[in-house]
């Protein structure tokens, strides 16, 4: 890979379907609420919305999948090696095949431990249980799409990304309204249409990936579970595992504390949060394109691909951020309306807006240096800085929490952001060094 390879329209080319990918998963939320909603009942909203946090909570841990396999994938294109990449292919289906099983022969314990961290009335945990042991038989094939589209990604093939990602959401929703309205089969309805939609989907996305299953590579014993390789994707998803897991700590303690205030700040923090949300989703995109593009420039060993990958793909960041600002400061009123009716609601977050308003840009650092760690698969770097920014986020908040209450929450994790991009930014010509070596 040369460095003249490397522009802004390829970065955009890899970036924009994601962007437009990530607006459907909000969107399919929205419809299974609203669907189950028709019903004229409490409980069954409850259920689908207590099951679908369990389950997806679940699947999340094996979120790791997706950015190791585009890491790895992405450095064997840049080195050329087809074999090592059909390989990748089937090293993490047979992951996610395997963690899906495992997941289906232990659901009832899984339920069990999940309902006595989060209980729920009798009515609602009942409808929760038959939405999620019905939803939990696509474990195999919804754990297995994450590797699926990190080996996608890795490629720039992210046009089948937005497929797939089209086709899966696409086809839950038309499902939710057949199922639902149509059949009138409730909670189990809304369920069974996820099922279809991730089984459905997995096999599509093992036709959008059928030419890595022409020749022999994808079963051959010695390439898929050559020791070497698993050795270092183990270590690879272990390192993102609990980097994430941290990081998702840093919100629950948030959450947590926010409840410790009152009913009210827990309500306007999380309709503040899908702010947070919001920017991920557009942020994602051109993390993901240099996540791709760093691992082949990591890969064929380039410095001055690795670095002008990451100045292109932060510069685009920063305008993405800058316009996220924008639209959150003049259109922030607008959307805080539409998640609530409640006048009191809306006229308190006028006092805590401003913090989201600022965080895509505080963030975007963040999100760019961990797709550049990622592609490099520097984990264990990720990992580090993870952790520390948690202790400086922790110490924020013993500082901060009791004299400032909620602004000092907001401010801990806006503390957060900035200390993940420093400790980041210091490792970051390491990569560089070893990109060389």
């Amino acid at each position: 890979m040369n460095s003249s390879d490397i522009t802004h329209k390829r970065i955009l080319a890899i970036s924009i379907p994601i962007i437009l990918s990530n607006v459907t998963i909000p969107l399919l939320g929205l419809v299974d609420t609203a669907v189950i909603g028709q019903l004229g009942e409490v409980a069954p909203i409850g259920a689908v919305g207590i099951g679908a946090l369990i389950i997806s909570a679940i699947y999340w841990i094996f979120g790791f999948l997706r950015m190791g396999t585009t890491g790895l994938t992405a450095q064997a294109v840049g080195k050329k090696d087809s074999q090592e990449i059909v390989a990748l292919l089937s090293r993490t289906l047979l992951i996610g095949i395997s963690a899906g099983l495992i997941l289906i022969l232990t659901k009832d314990l899984i339920f069990w431990c999940a309902f006595k961290v989060s209980p729920a009335s009798k009515e609602v945990e009942d409808l929760a249980y038959s939405y999620m042991k019905i939803r939990i038989y696509s474990a195999p094939a919804a754990i297995s799409i994450f590797g699926i589209l990190g080996w996608l990604i890795a490629q720039e093939r992210t046009r089948m990304v937005l497929l797939l990602q089209i086709w899966m959401n696409g086809s839950n929703i038309l499902l939710d309204f057949l199922f639902v309205i149509g059949f009138n089969w409730g909670v189990e309805g809304v369920a069974l249409a996820t099922v279809f939609a991730e089984i459905s989907s997995f096999f599509l996305g093992i036709l959008i990936c059928r030419s890595a299953f022409i020749g022999s590579a994808w079963r051959s014993f010695y390439l898929v579970l050559n020791k070497k390789q698993i050795s270092k994707m183990a270590v690879v998803n272990f390192d993102i595992l609990i980097r994430s897991l941290f990081l998702q700590a840093a919100f629950i303690l948030f959450m947590f504390l926010s409840s410790d205030i009152n009913d009210n700040i827990l309500a306007i923090n999380q309709i503040l949060l899908q702010f947070l949300s919001i920017s991920a989703y557009a942020l994602d995109g051109f993390a993901f394109s240099a996540e791709a593009l760093i691992g082949q420039a990591f890969g064929a060993k380039s410095v001055a691909s690795v670095r002008r990958v990451s100045i292109f793909a932060a510069f685009w960041a920063l305008l993405a951020a800058i316009v996220l600002t924008l639209c959150f400061y003049f259109g922030s009123g607008f959307l805080i309306a539409l998640m609530t009716t409640s006048d009191q609601l809306r006229e308190t977050s006028k006092m805590y807006v401003y913090w989201v308003i600022m965080a895509p840009i505080l963030a975007a650092p963040a999100f760019i240096l961990d797709g550049i760690f990622i592609g490099a698969t520097r984990t264990k770097d990720m990992r580090n800085c993870m952790v520390i920014s948690f202790g400086i986020y922790c110490l924020a908040v013993w500082l901060l929490y009791e004299p400032f209450g909620n602004q000092g929450l907001w401010a801990s994790l806006m503390v957060m952001f900035i200390v993940r991009a420093i400790t980041l930014f210091v490792r970051y010509f390491s990569i560089e060094h070893l990109t060389d070596s």
